[in-house]
């Protein structure tokens, strides 16, 4: 598998991390999700803070965060990270993999990038998950796409019981991206 290497969902993420985190306390718990490049957690490194977690499933994105002197953990989604009172974050960023199952796709790259049948089904599980990770006054910054279905996925955050909040959206030639913050 190769490492999801930054595009312009990436970059609109990582805008939105720099105004989300302008004014909050630099010692904040902070995991990234899905990691793939780093680029988020540099970001909120850039900005001063440093108890950042990223988590990826690519065990090649594990031994690049090494190398950038980040903490790491192989997991997929929540599942190699315990939940405990030392494991609750005040902010979880999340590119996650958003786009509908395609076939024409070559399966080495799918994993980075398709989010299940519909594209949506990766989100809504990782959000059921996320609950039990967040700090009461903590918050997700979640990125998706047009293509996944947005109405299903605010539907889905609603009943888990999140507010919902878009912060910004990014028109490509063939979709548009969105940046939302979840909190409970």
């Amino acid at each position: 598998m190769t490492i999801y290497e930054p595009a312009e969902d990436s970059f609109l993420l990582s805008e939105e991390i720099k105004k989300y985190l302008k004014n909050k306390d630099k010692e904040i718990k902070i995991l990234d999700m899905g990691s793939g490049s780093g680029i988020q957690a540099k970001t909120c490194r850039d900005l001063g803070f440093k108890n950042i977690l990223c988590a990826d499933i690519d065990p090649e994105a594990i031994k690049h965060f090494k190398k950038l002197k980040f903490r790491s953990i192989k997991t997929n989604l929540f599942s190699k990270i315990k939940k405990s009172k030392e494991n609750k974050f005040d902010f979880i960023i999340f590119n996650p993999p958003y786009l509908p199952e395609n076939e024409l796709e070559p399966k080495d790259s799918r994993l980075a990038t398709t989010g299940g049948k519909k594209g949506y089904e990766i989100i809504i599980k990782f959000l059921k998950q996320a609950r039990s990770y967040l700090t009461k006054d903590g918050a997700i910054l979640l990125l998706f796409s047009s293509l996944s279905q947005p109405k299903t996925i605010k539907s889905e955050a609603k009943k888990l019981g999140y507010t919902i909040k878009e912060l910004s959206s990014q028109k490509l030639f063939f979709e548009e991206l969105f940046v939302y913050l979840f909190a409970q």
